[in-house]
């Protein structure tokens, strides 16, 4: 079982989420969290938008890469919201994260996630979309979301764990823990992978 398999290495998620610390715990993993502030996250410009989280994923996973002892598997991750060719990150105040919730406002929106998870012998890399469907939200709906919670620290301006979740999203396709910025049933599958062509 690859949860025992696990148990020959330290785990690390290398991120600051509290939404990714939660999720992995989910998947019954023993893991500490390590971060290293500055990693530059920038992408190429021509890069094709649906492989700009992985690219960063594995930019970080370098950045821990050249610090990581021999017993350790490192878990990065990037997550990025995607409408028609624009990539929507973390909001820089309460108005863009309000601007972010109008554009997204009636439309399908795709949210990628980036995974990279690192062992001494091996590194891998993946990408997981879903497919968000918001219905119409009124001003007072985004002003609501806006004021009573904590857009600013998510790409997109929301958390769909969040009310504006529970009453905007209409309809999703793929994974609801790659919306959230882990998905995880991908990274079971990838680990089990990663710990069998390193036995």
């Amino acid at each position: 079982m690859l949860l025992d398999l696990l148990k020959r290495y330290k785990v690390v998620l290398a991120s600051n989420s509290p939404r990714r610390r939660e999720l992995l715990a989910d998947l019954g993993i023993d893991f500490e969290v390590r971060t290293i502030n500055g990693i530059d996250e920038s992408y190429p410009a021509q890069l094709p938008v649906l492989e700009i989280a992985e690219y960063i994923s594995r930019k970080k996973a370098e950045a821990y890469r050249a610090e990581m002892a021999s017993d350790e598997l490192i878990i990065t991750a990037d997550t990025v919201v995607i409408l028609g060719n624009e990539v929507l990150g973390k909001p820089h105040d309460a108005d863009d994260a309000r601007r972010m919730l109008r554009a997204l406002s009636g439309k399908t929106h795709k949210v990628v996630t980036g995974v990279t998870i690192v062992t001494e012998g091996a590194m891998r890399s993946f990408s997981a979309v879903t497919d968000v469907e918001f219905a119409p939200l009124s001003d007072e709906d985004i002003d609501y979301y806006v004021d009573n919670y904590r857009p600013l620290d998510k790409a997109g301006a929301y958390g769909i764990q969040e009310w504006i979740g529970c009453m905007g999203v209409r309809h999703i396709s793929g994974s609801f823990y790659n919306v959230m910025g882990l998905p995880l049933h991908r990274l079971y599958n990838e680990l089990d992978k990663c710990i069998i062509h390193n036995a």
